[in-house]
């Protein structure tokens, strides 16, 4: 046999000889489990890996010993091997072990980075019918999740999340879940079972199966399982089943990176190490390459250093506990890889509801880079819009007025002149208690007062007229050159919904964030979101007076219903860092092409650098003065990004392949909390990353 006569006898191998998992069904077929351990120590072997039925095979090597199919010396040549080992492993001089650091002694990151290698290659996609997987058009594909097996699924359907829209149905009759799936495009069935110990079975039940092919037969599914390739000798047909995928395990790390496998974040690389009846043979499994999206892993996997990393946990501490913000979401990724994803502190300084990564922040002007933006790069590669474009020529109300000979590219630059924003609000309230007129509000919506400012507070339909008009009569300053304006984005917002006869926030939508899975991002986030799930921005004593949750925080944008080009956008950190993403990969993101690639190079440009403008087009850039703190003064020249007033931050670095995103409300208990700002926390920690990267 292979044992005695090949390793020992040709190879001359002496050290210990160990089997197979001897739970595995490779001879199941043809003996007992009792008598296949047997067997494997006739036939050389020194130790028996997971035997099975123990009792009985006790009681069957004694039987061999009195045959004379197992002899004493026999066992005594293992015996003494197995103790040569002990002998040379040291435990003849037992030692306590010392615990101190113990835990990262034996989990290096180096060690990790490797582990995730080993379980992203190992992963097998046995079948993708129609290509199901990668799961490709987010946008037209609502998705749901049902668990099957006995052990957890939380760590799968959590950062399944970080992809799309994920709902998970569940239900105690096949009738009542088949049902409740009826809605669904695509189901992700999860066979999840206990890694516990290698002796818990891994079979599907016979209510399992019926369920499985109770729900195929009605609805696209792909079935992933995180358990032996064995446990699928029992699926009698794979006919309705579009995708296969085999995990192997149900550990943590198994679940996160199959997730990622599933909607293209990694690409599928493993082949089967056995065969499953007829239907996938051992050696089976598809290739098929990434589609760009967000990998989740480690610092150590892109270069980085956790170590380096670990510092930001003292800075967040210092923003808390001096109340800076009450708390904040952190995203970093680097070459599409995600490092961190974090989340800080509370809701609010009372530190009842934590904040959780999928909570919602108004962004303030990052929505002029996630929403305006992206729209006028579309709207220029259309030819649409031009850079050169004019007020006048694009808005007819604006002609005869001073705005009317601005272009596209001097509001993008922020060098039109315009002033810095004026307070609209101000002329609906009393001038001497500062108290909404009732002329222009009601706490009741109607046709009149159909616009919503907050929550029980309605302005005059038609007062978005009088905005622009004030706009309109308003002074130009006298000086050129730059100045920070939100007025132009006024004026933008107006072409972009002319332009495609589209309010801004469902262009956006549909052309952008659903199609990228930033499905917790979005406009007037209150119609699709609970509140629970908004932090507070402000507790408003000057125009609303309210605590303002889920309503725009900038007054101009109230007044526009909550839709504004410079503001009015709520998201979580892991949207905006897709958005970001796309922008660093020239436009491409999750298989699809959203801008070219000259479009983002054109936007990402400086036209007024002769004119000491730091800025692009639409996007801001580093300091050209060391004493404005836009960024830390370590990220490149051809890095770009923007910042909130409610105390936002996004920036991505073509050079070193950084995204860097945060989010916080900085403005809470209101707004002239300012800690934050005036200590550059925002960029200390830009900082930081940057000083982390080790290649």
């Amino acid at each position: 046999n292979v044992v005695t006569n090949l390793l020992q006898a040709q190879l001359v191998f002496q050290r210990l000889i160990i089997t197979d998992g001897l739970n595995m069904k490779g001879a199941a077929n043809y003996a007992s489990s009792a008598e296949i351990n047997v067997a494997a120590i006739v036939a050389g072997n020194d130790i028996l890996l997971i035997p099975q039925e123990i009792s009985a095979s006790i009681l069957l090597i004694k039987e061999a010993l009195n045959s004379g199919e197992l002899t004493q010396k026999r066992i005594e040549f293992s015996v003494r091997k197995i103790l040569k080992a002990k002998y040379w492993a040291g435990l003849h001089r037992y030692q306590p072990i010392v615990l101190e650091n113990i835990v990262e002694a034996l989990n290096r990151k180096e060690d990790e980075v490797l582990h995730r290698a080993l379980v992203q290659n190992a992963l097998t996609l046995l079948k993708s019918t129609a290509a199901v997987v990668p799961i490709r058009n987010l946008d037209s594909q609502k998705i749901a999740y049902v668990k099957l097996g006995d052990a957890e699924n939380d760590a799968h359907v959590n950062m399944l999340k970080n992809y799309a829209e994920i709902t998970v149905v569940s239900d105690t009759s096949l009738k009542g879940i088949v049902e409740k799936l009826k809605p669904f495009d695509l189901v992700i069935i999860g066979f999840h079972k206990s890694n516990a110990n290698p002796w818990k079975s891994y079979k599907f039940t016979k209510k399992e199966l019926r369920w499985l092919h109770g729900i195929a037969k009605k609805n696209t599914v792909i079935l992933e399982v995180f358990a032996s390739p064995y446990s699928l000798l029992k699926v009698k047909s794979f006919k309705n089943i579009e995708g296969v995928m085999v995990s192997y395990q149900n550990s943590k790390l198994a679940q996160e990176i199959s997730a990622q496998l599933l909607f293209g974040a990694i690409g599928a690389k493993g082949k089967l190490p056995v065969s499953i009846g007829t239907n996938f043979k051992e050696g089976s499994g598809i290739t098929n390459t990434d589609l760009s999206r967000f990998e989740y892993t480690i610092p150590e996997a892109v270069g980085m250093s956790s170590y380096k990393l670990a510092l930001l946990d003292k800075i967040a501490d210092t923003i808390i506990t001096e109340e800076m913000a009450p708390g904040f979401q952190i995203l970093v990724a680097r070459n599409g890889k995600v490092v961190l994803q974090k989340s800080y502190g509370y809701h609010t300084q009372n530190k009842i509801k934590k904040v959780k990564n999928t909570d919602l922040y108004d962004v303030a002007s990052l929505t002029k880079i996630l929403a305006t933006l992206p729209l006028l790069m579309k709207a220029e590669e259309e030819q649409r819009i031009s850079l050169a474009d004019e007020v006048a020529d694009m808005l007819p109300r604006f002609r005869n007025t001073n705005k009317a000979g601005i272009t596209v590219k001097e509001m993008l630059s922020h060098t039109a002149q315009l002033k810095a924003w004026i307070p609209f609000y101000k002329a609906t309230q009393d001038s001497l208690t500062g108290e909404n007129l009732s002329s222009y509000y009601q706490t009741v919506k109607s046709k009149e007062y159909g616009t919503k400012v907050a929550e029980n507070l309605f302005l005059k339909s038609n007062y978005k007229d009088s905005i622009y008009k004030y706009i309109a009569r308003a002074d130009q300053r006298e000086e050129t050159g730059y100045k920070y304006s939100d007025l132009g984005y006024y004026l933008l917002k107006e072409v972009l919904e002319n332009t495609y006869k589209k309010p801004l926030n469902a262009l956006v939508d549909a052309y952008f964030y659903q199609p990228l899975g930033a499905n917790r991002t979005g406009y007037l986030p209150l119609e699709r979101f609970s509140k629970k799930d908004i932090v507070p921005t402000e507790k408003d004593n000057y125009y609303r007076n309210q605590l303002l949750q889920g309503n725009v925080h900038d007054m101009g944008a109230a007044m526009l219903g909550g839709v504004g080009g410079h503001a009015g956008v709520f998201a979580n950190a892991n949207d905006v860092g897709k958005m970001m993403q796309l922008y660093l990969q020239k436009g491409f993101y999750g298989g699809k092409r959203y801008l070219k690639s000259e479009t983002i190079n054109k936007f990402n440009q400086r036209y007024f650098f002769d004119e000491k403008v730091r800025r692009g087009l639409g996007f801001d850039k580093p300091q050209l003065d060391p004493e404005v703190k836009a960024t830390c003064g370590c990220v490149s020249e051809e890095s770009f990004g923007h910042s909130g007033f409610t105390g936002t931050y996004a920036w991505a670095d073509p050079i070193s392949g950084l995204v860097y995103v945060f989010l916080s409300n900085r403005v809470y208990p209101d707004m002239e909390n300012r800690g934050l700002i005036e200590r550059n926390m925002r960029t200390k920690i830009q900082q930081v990353l940057q000083d982390a990267i080790l290649d």
